[in-house]
């Protein structure tokens, strides 16, 4: 049986289309965990929200498997990358629309081998929250 392959990278990639095509500011929500490469002093509980429009990051690939760009923080460059797993949220700045994606547990990317049982559910407290963050 041949795995399907997941909507949610082509999801943030339209979405991230519709906001450059309006004018908008992408903004990604990422779930921060051992896998996520983001500089971890603005990170908030677990969480951390990222522009990613053209004007604030270099090199941007939106991936199936991972999102990497180059960004500044604080005037110093970092690489970041985002297992598409990782990523809870992605949004306008201007307007709030967008989309929320339940938090999910991301993989090594490097990792070729089905994990031995299933990740259960994360414990839901009640509806994902974005903040504007401005």
């Amino acid at each position: 049986m041949i795995d399907e392959p997941s909507t949610k990278p082509y999801l943030i990639r339209a979405i991230y289309e519709w906001c450059a095509d309006a004018g908008y500011t992408p903004y990604l929500a990422v779930q921060v965990d051992e896998y996520t490469q983001v500089p971890m002093g603005y990170v908030k509980d677990g969480q951390i929200v990222l522009n990613i429009g053209g004007d604030a990051v270099k090199n941007l690939q939106l991936g199936n498997e991972d999102i990497s760009c180059n960004g500044r923080f604080g005037g110093v460059a970092h690489q970041l990358m985002i297992p598409v797993a990782a990523v809870i949220g992605i949004f306008a700045k201007e307007t709030g629309q967008g989309l929320v994606f339940q938090a999910g547990e991301s993989a090594p990317l490097s990792s070729t081998e089905p994990p031995d049982e299933p990740p259960s559910p994360p414990a839901s407290s009640g509806r994902p929250q974005l903040k504007v963050v401005k």
